[in-house]
């Protein structure tokens, strides 16, 4: 009885994370049928609903919320003890789960991460690459990479990248056509590529700053995307400008494919940082990683 509650409450987690028995299925390496029976078995033992299932979406019932709030604690103290005793064999072993933008991980955190799991093969890392604002806790990671002014007041953040500009560039084709701005606000007169952001259900605004004086810019244009290299490679094309990181567009400015505008109004932003839930437990292997990401 135990033992199959224990199967059947692992299983309820992972769906209630994925929101989906097609995606936790595949996570559990399991049949959805067979999931979606186990979860009817769980319900029916303890005469309780836990998921409400509809035709796009499963997602947790009051009762499954508190059961979740009851099991996560307890699981990852289970784990963090048993990442204890594993420690005794002097080898590094464990799980951690991570959440991060485009830009992040491909400038920050996926050059720290080759040499720290090559260091330690036992240690799995999930990373979820995403660009929305994603609740940590809600969506049961262990940590999430995001701008130092970005971040909840309840959060440890730790840096782990430099800091960065944004700034706006346009191919000399589209130059030949319109006007360089000289303003931000020159910006609503031009065609610009935008950044979707799903979890707010807007764009990117443009954010500006210069001589303390700030300027936030809603730009408009034929084309909007949710992926960095999509937006560099429409404004080689000629479709409009675009607000990107500066280390991303280098060898464009270097060979001429892209022109910097309004340089003196681009701001610098204070950096990537890792962040987890203060009240945290740390493992001897998120530890290692922590430390891996600052120094790395």
């Amino acid at each position: 009885m135990l033992k199959e509650n224990l199967n059947d409450l692992m299983s309820f987690l992972v769906v209630a994370r994925e929101r989906s028995f097609t995606k936790a299925a595949g996570k559990l390496g399991v049949s959805q049928s067979a999931l979606s029976h186990a979860m009817n078995g769980l319900e029916a033992r303890l005469n309780l609903r836990l998921l409400t299932r509809t035709t796009r979406n499963v997602a947790p019932t009051e009762a499954g919320e508190k059961l979740i709030a009851s099991l996560q604690p307890r699981l990852a103290d289970l784990e963090y003890e048993l990442e204890v005793i594993t420690r005794l064999n002097g080898i590094a072993a464990g799980n951690i789960r991570l959440s991060a933008g485009e830009h992040a991980t491909r400038a920050i955190l996926w050059p720290k991460l080759k040499p720290f799991l090559a260091k330690y093969p036992q240690i799995n890392v999930e990373l979820i690459v995403d660009n929305a604002f994603t609740d940590i806790v809600d969506g049961r990671f262990d940590a999430g990479v995001r701008l130092g002014e970005r971040l909840q007041q309840d959060m440890i953040a730790v840096k782990i990248g430099p800091d960065f500009r944004m700034i706006v560039v346009g191919s000399p084709a589209y130059f030949k056509e319109y006007p360089v701005p000289v303003i931000p606000q020159d910006l609503q007169q031009h065609k610009c590529i935008n950044l979707s952001l799903p979890s707010l259900g807007s764009v990117y605004v443009w954010e500006f700053e210069k001589d303390g004086v700030e300027r936030k810019v809603k730009v408009s244009g034929q084309l909007t995307f949710n992926h960095l290299q999509e937006r560099i490679n429409a404004a080689e094309s000629g479709f409009g400008l675009t607000c990107v990181p500066e280390d991303v567009v280098q060898e464009q400015l270097k060979s001429g494919t892209l022109i910097q505008v309004l340089d003196d109004w681009c701001q610098e932003f204070t950096g990537y940082h890792l962040y987890y839930p203060s009240r945290k437990q740390h493992t001897h292997v998120f530890s290692l990683l922590i430390e891996a990401l600052r120094h790395g």
